[in-house]
This record gives structure tokens, sequence and C-alpha cells, in this order.
């Protein structure tokens, strides 16, 4: 996860077009989708097998064998996409951000999602989706509160894309979801993260 933020906030620095970007994303899928399938092998068979069985090592080798092809492969689409563009750093990008098209806007909620969850595994709670700290809806809503009034930059915009991204965070503490603290750190997880993604390339 931590490897997919990188590539993803390396996107920014480089004038990647549709496929390229799209090559990308099916890639660091395909690469999380492998872990989660060896994930699944593994707790399968150890949930009915509780000793040594040659057949058993095969299965979990040959699990992990599939990730070890998945990632190998994220490293070949890496060379490919950014080895002839990482002889210079094309910083025109930056300069874009206000004009850019919504790819910018889908890039930093895929960061956001991306944070969120490793943030989640960091404290131990709750699911990707459901509880936990912090409040991914609460974050996501905010980040993009924040991401309307950057571009806009104007104050009706901000006022509604706040009050909603409120309302979002309220519905998560009335359904006892998440207590205020959690949504209150997801919200400003979420404010934080896209200024700070701004920042960086504007």
């Amino acid at each position: 996860m931590v490897l997919a933020l990188i590539v993803l906030t390396a996107c920014f620095f480089y004038d990647l077009n549709r496929i390229e970007l799209l090559v990308i994303i099916i890639t660091i899928t395909m690469v999380i989708m492998a872990e989660l399938f060896n994930t699944a092998i593994e707790l399968a068979i150890d949930s009915t097998v509780n000793y040594y069985h040659p057949l058993v090592k095969l299965a979990k080798n040959a699990a992990a064998g599939g990730v070890l092809v998945a990632a190998i492969n994220a490293v070949a689409v890496g060379y490919i996409i950014f080895w002839d563009k990482l002889n210079y750093i094309n910083f025109s990008v930056i300069n874009k951000v206000r004009t850019s098209s919504p790819y910018t806007i889908f890039m930093i909620l895929t960061i956001m999602c991306i944070a969120v969850i490793i943030a989640k595994a960091f404290f131990g709670e709750g699911t990707p989706l459901k509880g936990g700290m912090p409040s991914g809806h609460s974050a996501i809503a905010f980040s993009i509160a924040t991401a309307l009034t950057l571009y806009a930059g104007e104050t009706i915009v901000f006022v509604l894309s706040f009050v909603l991204a409120f309302i979002v965070a309220q519905s998560r503490v009335d359904s006892e979801v998440h207590s205020v603290l959690e949504v209150f750190v997801g919200a400003v997880f979420g404010i934080l993260l896209t200024i700070l993604l701004y920042r960086v390339f504007t």
C-alpha cells in the first residue's frame, strides 16, 4: 500500500496519458488482489490443518508465488512507463493543477483512500469501510470539499461543500459507526492531506 502511494504520487510529476494511468491502476489492483488471495488461502488452510503437510506447503508456496508474479509484473510496468521519464523531472504538471483534467482529483482521492486504509491498519481498528480510526467517510468527504474549494476558489463553493462534508460526518456519528473523535480526526486528516498534495504540486 505504501508503494502504491509512492507510485500514485509520482504520477503527478509526469505527463501520463489515459492508457498509461489505466495500466498503472490495474497493475496496482492486481498486486493487492494477489496479496488478498494469498492471505485468504493461508487463513483457510490454517483453519483446517493444524499439522505439517507437504501439500499445504506447496499450496502456500503457490499462493505466494502468485504474489511474486504480480509484483514482478508491476516492476516491469513501472520500468516501461517511467524509465524514459526518469531522465528528467517534468514539472509541467505542477503548473497545470488549476487547469488540469479531473484525473488530478481522482488521483488525490485514490491516495486519500489508500492513506485511510493504512491509518486504520496502523491503529488496528475497524475495516476499510466501517468503523475504526480515522473515519474514512469523513476523510474522503472533507477531502472532496477541500479539493472543490481549491479548484473553484469561491466562497459559495466553500460553504456548500463543507456543509455537505459535515453532514456526511454527522451521519457516521448518528449511525453509531464512529465516535466524534474518529470523525474529527478523519476530517482533519482529509483536509490536511489534500492541502499538502496541492501545496506540493502547485
